[in-house]
């Protein structure tokens, strides 16, 4: 059925022109249309296959590991004095004709020993009984009585599944994992919550449509509120508008928190990020931002948290229309129905008839969108290169230079009014846009191997592989239209702006087509949200299988639960596993230790990743992690950048500090210096956001040699290699003898090597030459001297 899917949608793909034409619109629409729904039926049938395979191949035996059981450890053999000693070898025999039987088998089942667990279990007890000086007693007469012909070899189970539930502890407890891991009412979980009834009201509608204003109008007039976002940015934003308007608000997020009032005493409304949103305080009115994101893989169990958990006597719900319906079904769940409202777009959007086509037909209001940093470089620098100043915003920059960036590009008076951007721009930024321009439609990945991975597909394999349209990881190139075309919808031709009218296109005229087939659909209907682990059902697995590791609780957790999947399914836990698995040989709480691995951070930054090690063994040994000590360890003072893998290098150092922030509210005894932090923080934004303002001059530098800045990346020599020294050897190598370029800014680039490691690297090598350059000619010179002693 897929394959004849694709078929007739090839056919349907090589039909459509590149250039479109008045005359032939509308059958080009209907074409377009036609492809997007077989899109749709052959992603639906994949998805099913997919879910087929997952569900024959999973075996949850796999993942339960076995226990070292303990032999006896009586210097005296009581059986051996009672019924004599065995015969190793006709004892070995009864145990292979024991594990023959048919009947042992059929109860191994009936006890949880499938066909993986028994065939380790009876090679284990088979060894323990032969390698043993003595068994226990009540074995060793039950062996005897039967090698003298006085019992049957099926007396032996009871032991046998003594022995197993040793070497397994679950089988005794596998009910109680059952029902602690039983997900399909999440909506009884907040009792505080059902106890009220809650007025839901849903305002739906694309970006830019006045919904979340119509919300925030509440809001401010209620007695009390929460206002729960999805980013900090926009977080921040409400926080500044309420104390601007003279609602008193304070801000939470994982990493800071702010009061309204001088005296520190909380305000009567607050604006947090919806991870942070509390479940256990009262108010009289909630805001439930972009809900659409309760569908993401990743964070979608916070908004599910926050929309079944939050006590307010209101709960505005903001985002996309294909949400009402899901949300309608939820609230069947929790005895409350919903009140819909939807909104219009406030300005129109036209797709244009042609792409741009060169970067000397960029005009201003333009924004260029870019899918990897490489494209962002090296169209701002085109583009500057033409005489047009340019301000660039992409996802790794901190939110006070993206800020910075937003009020350069929208400041009327500013000679700036060209921006290059990521889809960072997204969420969280109100940009005033004349045109968006899609300079490619493909994004490049990082596999789970940390390697890059660019391809140029097809249209036809980008829809093979593409997924539900919001945040998805995959090994290879995926699309993110549907999620980012409704984001950026928005951004072109903003309400109140200068451009009230917005235009789309693309940069090559080969991508027209796929745009206008894209824009002309609607988004889908979201039809799960996220739920996830909590630390308390951890806990209690841990409890019951106390020697697993964490990691190995997540996916043994994963695969015993039960989940209704007509309004749910379980978060990606690949993150917190890697986190997880990174720091299990540092001795942590368990509770402490899930905490470290909820941490948000980016696992693909070899530095982060290393402070974010350094910090749970200073925490494992109770040692406060002070302000010296990551100065210490991040090469402060910190300079100017000089090229962009100093700024790349000081973006990495921003994203530790906020670690470190994030930290320091969990654990404030260890963590103690969040002031101080966060001060240097505010330095270092200011750094970054100076070398974003000179990206072009970063990028000359770049491309003339590699940064001199020793103190900046000092500490990486030492972190990196902790983590990737065998990569870095041999690809140092490499760069080393072939100097600069693509190689070495993409190894940089990385984090696999530094601009310190660098310079080292080149002084080693040079040594390497002259000693072996001083071999060969020592060889000479002995060759020499023996060819004459021959003469």
């Amino acid at each position: 059925m897929i394959r004849c899917m694709l078929r007739k949608f090839r056919v349907l793909n090589d039909s459509i022109p590149l250039s479109s034409s008045i005359s032939s619109s509308l059958h080009q629409e209907h074409q377009a249309r036609e492809i997007f729904s077989i899109h749709r039926r052959c992603k639906n049938a994949l998805h099913y296959q997919q879910y087929r395979m997952k569900t024959n191949e999973s075996n949850v035996s796999t993942l339960f590991k076995p226990v070292p059981v303990q032999t006896n450890q009586d210097e005296t053999n009581v059986g051996a004095e009672l019924t004599g000693k065995l015969d190793k070898g006709e004892l070995l025999k009864l145990l292979n004709r024991f594990t023959q039987q048919p009947e042992i088998k059929a109860l191994c089942k009936e006890n949880g020993l499938d066909a993986f667990l028994q065939q380790q279990t009876f090679t284990s007890f088979r060894r323990f009984c032969i390698d043993a000086e003595s068994l226990p007693v009540d074995l060793h007469i039950i062996v005897s009585d039967i090698l003298q012909g006085s019992g049957h070899v099926n007396d032996i189970f009871p032991y046998f599944l003594r022995y197993a539930r040793k070497m397994f502890p679950h089988l005794e407890c596998m009910d109680d994992l059952k029902q602690i891991s039983d997900l399909r009412t999440p909506a009884n979980w907040y009792s505080s919550a059902r106890a009220i009834t809650r007025k839901i009201i849903f305002h739906g509608g694309p970006t830019n449509s006045g919904k979340t204003y119509h919300a925030m109008k509440r809001f401010m007039k209620a007695k009390t509120g929460v206002y729960c976002g999805p980013l900090k940015l926009l977080t921040t934003e409400v926080f500044n508008k309420c104390n601007s308007l003279g609602t008193p608000c304070d801000l939470v997020t994982g990493e800071e928190r702010r009061f309204a009032k001088p005296d520190g005493s909380p305000s009567s409304h607050v604006a947090c990020t919806v991870e942070m949103t509390s479940i256990n305080t009262p108010y009289e009115v909630a805001i439930i931002d972009e809900i659409q994101l309760l569908k993401d893989p990743g964070r979608g169990w916070a908004w599910t948290r926050a929309f079944l958990g939050i006590i307010a006597e209101e709960v505005h719900v903001c985002g996309e229309r294909g949400t009402a319906s899901l949300l309608q079904r939820l609230c069947e769940t929790t005895g409350e129905t919903v009140e819909i409202r939807e909104y219009q777009r406030l300005t129109n959007l036209t797709i244009e008839d042609s792409a741009l086509g060169s970067l000397d037909n960029v005009v201003p209001g333009d924004c260029i969108v870019c899918f990897s940093k490489n494209d962002i470089y090296s169209v701002s620098q085109q583009i500057e290169s033409r005489g047009t100043e340019v301000a660039v915003i992409y996802g790794g920059l901190p939110p006070g230079t993206k800020l910075a960036q937003a009020a350069k590009f929208n400041d009327p008076d500013n000679s700036c009014k060209v921006m290059v951007a990521t889809d960072a721009i997204g969420m969280g930024l109100n940009l005033s846009i004349r045109r968006i321009i899609f300079y490619s439609l493909i994004k490049p990945t990082t596999n789970e191997k940390g390697e890059r991975e660019v391809d140029v597909i097809s249209v036809s394999s980008a829809l093979q592989i593409a997924g539900e349209p919001k945040f998805i990881r995959r090994k290879n190139v995926f699309y993110l239209f549907y999620f980012i075309l409704f984001l950026f919808k928005g951004r072109a031709g903003r309400f109140g702006t200068q451009w009230e009218h917005g235009f789309v296109t693309v940069f090559q005229q080969r991508d027209l087509q796929t745009l206008k087939g894209l824009l002309c659909q609607q988004p889908e209907p979201i039809t799960q949200a996220g739920l996830h682990p909590t630390a308390d059902q951890i806990e209690l697995y841990a409890y019951h299988l106390p020697n697993s590791t964490l990691s190995n609780l997540m996916d043994i957790f994963i695969s015993l639960c039960t989940v209704d999947d007509s309004l749910y399914f379980m978060c990606n836990i690949e993150d917190f596993k890697f986190l997880a698995e990174m720091i299990q040989h540092v001795p942590l709480p368990l509770r402490a230790r899930y905490v470290f691995c909820c941490a948000p951070i980016n696992r693909k930054l070899p530095f982060v990743c290393s402070m974010f090690l350094k910090f749970a063994r200073q925490y494992s040994k109770h040692e406060p992690v002070t302000f010296d000590f990551v100065a210490n360890n991040c090469g402060w003072p910190f300079q100017l950048p000089r090229t962009i893998l100093d700024l790349v290098q000081l973006e990495s150092v921003f994203d530790v500090m906020d670690l470190y922030l994030w930290l320091s509210y969990r654990f404030i005894e260890l963590f103690p210096n969040a002031a101080l932090i966060r001060d240097t923080q505010k330095d270092l934004d200011d750094l970054i956001r100076q070398g974003v303002f000179q990206i072009t001059k970063l990028l000359q530098n770049s491309e003339n040699g590699p940064s001199n800045s020793q103190e900046v990346t000092q500490i990486s020599n030492v972190s990196n290699r902790e983590i990737t020294s065998q990569k870095v050897d041999k690809a140092s190598r490499m760069v080393v003898r072939h100097g600069g370029g693509q190689l070495t800014e993409r190894l940089l680039s990385q984090g696999l090597l530094t601009p310190a490691m660098l310079d080292a690297l080149r002084n080693e090598w040079d040594e390497k030459k002259k000693r072996q350059i001083s071999s060969e000619n020592e060889k000479k010179k002995f060759t020499l001297r023996k060819r004459k002693t021959k003469f």
